[in-house]
């Protein structure tokens, strides 16, 4: 069983006056993030608030100008046991950037803001998470979609992004025509995580499968990617990002292959360019990650790798 957070009662942590939202810190916070970003982490602040005040609060009500370092250090601990240890030290870094513009906004005395998150780092067990498909999986998604109707070509072309440009599933659901360029393949990434924008590439198989939806789907301003009603009638819309993964969990199971995720084609993508020879921090820079230590925790290319390695030296 779970042991309960104990803390002060939870009134004292609501927050007395509701505040505008360019003064409530969570709200600045969120309102910093990129679109994609922000439900996964505003579902973070509602937990830890409901942590916090044993369910009474959420990160609307709480005052986070009021939380001290015994409130803090008692969540970490909570959050350590409750929770893996990325998605834990996840939530820690956005209640860190909430009082980082609580800071900010001068709601939090500096000396209460700095013992407040002054908080060790959780660490992270070694087991690698996700998996890299195999070629031999790709194709038997690939085969799925046979081209003939607008949901297939649509979905060929979501896998063939996800596997030829490695953009991670809120990202490929943003997509615009306008961001895709037929003639070299470029693909314009806007507000990415980090709310950064950067530019990738598909290869020359990839971009074939985006040309043969856009004939379907037409020029038409507006998402790149779309749903398509019963009947094969298309709306111009944006998808949501939880529509790409029902898309590869049904292709996966037509498929007849082990269940992944949307990620595990992003993982793919980075060990597969690793695996080519492309330098660290070309696939850095192409994935969109902060530094080549991201990168490297994607790195699924197994020990047939190392071994191929160590054949290169000679005796």
């Amino acid at each position: 069983m779970r042991p309960p957070l104990v803390l002060d009662d939870p009134e004292d942590l609501s927050l007395g006056v509701p505040l505008s939202l360019a003064q409530h810190p969570a709200r600045v916070y969120l309102d910093s993030l990129a679109p994609g970003s922000r439900p996964t982490m505003k579902q973070s602040l509602d937990a830890i608030a409901r942590l916090l005040t044993s369910g009474q609060c959420d990160g609307d009500t709480l005052d986070w100008a009021k939380l001290r370092y015994r409130h803090t250090s008692a969540l970490r601990t909570a959050l350590k046991v409750r929770y893996a240890p990325a998605t834990a030290s996840k939530m820690l870094c956005a209640l860190r950037r909430v009082l980082k513009e609580a800071l900010r906004l001068d709601l939090i005395d500096p000396l209460d803001y700095s013992k407040a998150v002054d908080l060790g780092r959780i660490k992270e067990t070694r087991t690698l998470r996700g998996r890299a498909l195999s070629s031999e999986e790709i194709a038997a998604l690939m085969a799925t979609c046979d081209l003939a109707r607008p949901i297939d070509l649509r979905d060929a072309a979501l896998m063939a992004i996800l596997r030829g440009a490695g953009l991670r599933r809120a990202e490929v659901a943003a997509l615009a025509v306008r961001d895709f360029d037929p003639e070299t393949g470029a693909l314009a990434v806007r507000r990415g995580k980090g709310n950064k924008d950067r530019t990738a590439y598909l290869p020359s198989g990839a971009i074939s499968f985006l040309r043969a939806w856009l004939a379907v789907r037409g020029e038409a301003p507006g998402a790149l990617l779309c749903p398509i009603r019963k009947g094969g009638h298309l709306e111009i819309r944006a998808m949501c990002a939880d529509a790409v993964l029902k898309i590869l969990r049904r292709r996966a199971k037509q498929a007849g292959i082990e269940a992944f995720s949307p990620h595990d084609f992003r993982r793919t993508f980075c060990s597969d360019l690793l695996d080519a020879g492309v330098d660290i921090v070309t696939v850095q820079k192409l994935a969109g990650h902060a530094s080549p230590a991201t990168t490297a925790k994607y790195d699924r290319r197994g020990e047939e790798t190392k071994r191929r390695a160590v054949q290169k030296l000679r005796f």
